[in-house]
């Protein structure tokens, strides 16, 4: 808050007003940031960790009596937690079932990402790669069937090197929302299962001859916006036509990913929204008013965190289940 003394006595009532009226707006206003005090605690998605993070060091700067406690342990987690009452919110990271709604779940979007297959930078067989795609049936040979095993199967180069596939091996988003874009679940993912996402990331990037697959954040450097080390993207051959058309080129930035998923060019899933999940409607005051910031003033932080804005008419949908 910024002081201001005035030592000029001003000659016009009007403004005399105007500015104790402001200072007195001012003061009621850093009264009230003052007054808010909670405790809230989230638990969940590693894909929505890093958003989460940057919203409550945002709003506790705004509110310095609310401070949070905000862990990653997989979306699995983030709705148990949840539903037994364990933490305020839980953070998932795919849609909520509905057996988890009949138990009291009560999602919350507050933003979209979405769920890529990676390989190593280094992978010999990159550049193919980038130029065809990698179809949605040839996923599903990798990963579900596993009658794909080498990467002379995928490509018909006569290669007999090995795909070393990743999968996830906690209850997570990614997983159940890369299984569903192949028409199967997180159980019948074949490969070898890796706890969360940066451990999925470090495991393709320390293997040349490997797949996997990852939240974007974890694929994509906030910074500069383009793979981390060891890290690439694999495209999808969306027409299954084996080249890479114009419009499936959207991978060499996490900005130019985004475009794509806010412009329906990235297919949902692996596209998705992100929730805050709660067992029942939130009745906290200081939690509603968090999530009422989250949907105005907090979408400012969503594009920089690397993530897509929910559409208005999204916007608006979660905005009237909090009235």
């Amino acid at each position: 808050m910024i002081k201001v003394k005035t030592t000029i006595f001003v000659a016009f009532i009007g403004i005399m007003i105007g500015l104790s009226c402001g200072g007195s707006d001012e003061r009621r206003e850093a009264s009230r940031n003052d007054s808010l005090h909670a405790q809230l605690t989230f638990s969940g998605a590693f894909a929505l960790y890093p958003l989460a993070v940057r919203w409550t060091d945002e709003y506790h700067k705004l509110y310095p009596g609310v401070t949070f406690d905000v862990q990653a342990g997989g979306a699995g987690k983030g709705m148990a937690d949840a539903l037994a009452g364990m933490v305020d919110a839980g953070m998932v990271s795919r849609s909520i079932s509905p057996e988890e709604r009949a138990k009291g779940a009560w999602p919350f979007a507050v933003a979209r990402d979405a769920v890529v297959a990676t390989v190593h930078s280094g992978n010999p067989y990159l550049g193919l790669l980038n130029n065809r795609g990698i179809t949605r049936e040839e996923f599903r040979k990798i990963w579900i069937e596993g009658s794909i095993h080498t990467w002379g199967d995928l490509l018909k180069n006569g290669s007999r090197e090995k795909i070393q596939v990743f999968t996830r091996s906690d209850a997570a988003g990614a997983p159940e929302t890369w299984a569903r874009f192949l028409g199967s679940n997180q159980e019948n993912l074949k490969g070898i299962g890796v706890f969360g996402d940066p451990g999925v990331a470090e495991s393709v990037s320390q293997n040349k001859l490997s797949i996997g697959f990852n939240n974007a954040n974890y694929v994509y450097d906030l910074t500069s916006g383009k793979p981390y080390d060891g890290l690439r993207a694999v495209p999808i051959d969306l027409d299954s036509n084996g080249v890479l058309d114009a419009g499936e080129k959207c991978y060499g930035t996490s900005a130019a990913l985004n475009t794509a998923i806010s412009e329906g060019r990235y297919p949902s899933p692996p596209a998705r929204e992100l929730y805050f999940v709660f067992k029942g409607s939130p009745s906290n005051p200081a939690l509603k008013k968090f999530l009422k910031w989250v949907l105005t003033d907090g979408q400012q932080f969503v594009e920089p965190s690397g993530y897509v804005k929910l559409d208005g008419y999204l916007l608006r949908k979660e905005s009237d289940k909090l009235k």
